[in-house]
């Protein structure tokens, strides 16, 4: 399944700024024929249009030998009312194992809006050829589901003693699930892989959106298909049997229901005919899947806190060439990060109090260098009445402190750290901490500061990096995560990844929510991730 990031609308946390996810499914109709010997094995590539290119969101699997697929893989988008979102459905043909699609040959494609699927909830079209022409008699059909239910059904299945259908061999079974659409005929929902050579099968483990299986109505009716897989694409049907959600939940705590999978053609020729096998449900489970915004709108407040780098490599703030200079439009990169990230997060908070800190400075009247300082020099309160008051403080900072070194991090992560600490206490979904570094270059106590981001992790916190200016920014690459576990000195590894790193050089000439968009990119699935983790459901709810 695809999954989208979704960037964190700005504006007051309601209604109008709620994601929902939107499910689409896909079958063809009458697809061109690319295969010489057999019929095409198509597949749907789905691309969301992203500042003016496409980008891939998801693939469906490949349907073997077949012009009228029905699409067991099912692509999840964002549905964003307040943006046109484009895409773009491309049908191949699988000629080889290759990701690469030039390598297949194309069938035909399908533009649109999400809004206009969503308005229509079914739609069919006519694909095109990248000329323009038709695609033959080839249409489309997607079909969309809002997925505001947010529950999973878990399945754990297998077969006993399934009718033998190959000749020299076993049978290779698989099963489909299918649901009811609103015109009574059966829509494919879920399609299991399948087990080789056996009458025995143990499928894995799977699951799947409740509303996908049974639009959430624990006694709709299920049908469930077993069929043995042929490589030729006719695959032969073993039995079937129907049941709902209701009766699979029966499946718990080591009690497991059977269902005999019966063949009606057969049933109806012979009179001794019992079954076509047994297929064994071993356990069912629903569970709750809380996304990001369920844990907003449970309560969460997001806590903001700012760290500026006040090193000596920053250059004298009078001079124009220093990062701190502050230009006749009364802004320069650092308070270009604050805004574009403060300005979002701060819709999370309700007191809008924001603690913000610096580092690497030496400060009056002792001048002794200090790591985690406030900026409006008040060490009990240091905290600053919007984005806004934190713009106001550093500028009003600059004149009366010396920009000195190193650069060391692990003091304001720690400091972070250190009120995430509490928040776990409280076992509750109700505090999460975002730290902002804002830095011109390479970390002093790179050991130290390894270590820090290795224990935040385990705390209800994260940490973004904004790279001002043009410095070798390697090392806060190494840090975000999302190549390679981060381990600390002691070779322990980080819980999860909790850094973010964006060079403000490759957003100069961006609209200023783009910054935004990229910078905040992976914090929804980190908060939503370290709850989950904590087993935390939102404020108001009862975790499973």
């Amino acid at each position: 399944m695809a999954y989208t990031v979704s960037p964190t609308s700005g504006g007051s946390v309601g209604p109008q700024y709620c994601v929902t996810k939107v499910e689409l499914s896909v079958s063809g109709e009458n697809l061109l024929d690319r295969d010489v010997t057999s019929k095409s094995d198509p597949f749907c590539v789905l691309f969301l249009e992203v500042n003016g290119r496409w980008s891939e969101i998801g693939r469906t699997e490949t349907a073997v030998n077949n012009l009228n697929p029905v699409f067991g893989v099912k692509f999840v988008i964002d549905y964003h009312f307040e943006e046109i979102q484009k895409l773009k459905f491309a049908l191949f043909d699988q000629d080889k194992s290759s990701t690469q699609l030039y390598e297949h040959d194309f069938l035909g494609e399908f533009t649109c809006t999400l809004g206009v699927i969503v308005s229509s909830k079914k739609l069919t079209r006519p694909l095109v050829l990248g000329n323009g022409k038709p695609a033959g008699k080839g249409a489309i059909t997607i079909t969309a589901q809002e997925l505001s239910d947010n529950r999973v059904i878990a399945l754990t299945m297998c077969g006993r003693k399934l009718d033998k259908k190959d000749f020299f061999g076993k049978s290779d079974p698989y099963l489909e699930f299918h649901k009811q659409g609103h015109d009574g005929k059966w829509m494919l929902v879920h399609r299991t892989e399948v087990i080789k050579n056996t009458l025995d099968p143990v499928w894995k483990p799977f699951s799947m959106p409740l509303v996908s299986l049974c639009n959430g109505d624990v006694e709709k009716s299920i049908k469930v298909m077993c069929f043995d897989y042929d490589n030729d694409g006719g695959h032969d049907f073993i039995g079937e049997f129907q049941t709902t959600v209701s009766k699979m939940c029966e499946a718990q705590n080591s009690a497991e229901v059977e269902f005999e999978c019966i063949n009606p053609k057969k049933q109806k020729k012979k009179k001794s005919y019992k079954n076509s096998g047994i297929i064994i449900l071993k356990s069912c489970k629903i569970a709750r899947d809380y996304s990001f915004l369920d844990y907003i709108l449970g309560g969460c407040q997001l806590m903001f806190t700012v760290g500026i780098d006040f090193t000596a490599s920053n250059g004298n703030p009078r001079d124009p060439s220093s990062l701190h200079y502050i230009n006749p439009m009364g802004t320069n990169e650092y308070l270009a990060a604050i805004w574009a990230v403060g300005q979002i997060i701060q819709d999370y908070d309700t007191d809008k109090m924001f603690p913000a800190l610096g580092f690497g400075a030496q400060l009056p009247p002792d001048w002794k260098v200090s790591h985690e300082f406030a900026i409006n020099f008040n060490p009990t309160n240091p905290f600053c009445s919007g984005v806004e008051g934190i713009a106001e403080a550093y500028s009003a900072c600059l004149p009366h402190i010396r920009f000195y070194g190193p650069t060391n991090f692990s003091p304001i992560i720690n400091h972070v750290a250190r009120f995430a600490a509490q928040a776990v206490q409280q076992e509750v979904a109700a505090q999460y901490f975002i730290l902002l570094i804002i830095t011109d270059g390479v970390i002093s106590d790179m050991d130290e500061t390894r270590h820090a981001i290795v224990q935040a992790a385990k705390l209800p916190m994260s940490v973004i990096i904004v790279g001002v200016g043009n410095a070798d920014f390697a090392a806060m690459e190494f840090l975000d995560g999302d190549n390679r576990i981060l381990r600390s000195y002691t070779g322990e590894e980080a819980a999860r990844d909790i850094v973010q790193f964006v060079p403000f050089r490759d957003f100069r000439n961006a609209p200023k929510e783009t910054l935004a968009k990229s910078v905040l990119a992976e914090l929804p699935q980190q908060v939503a991730q370290y709850f989950k983790q904590r087993n935390l459901a939102p404020c108001g709810t009862q975790a499973e």
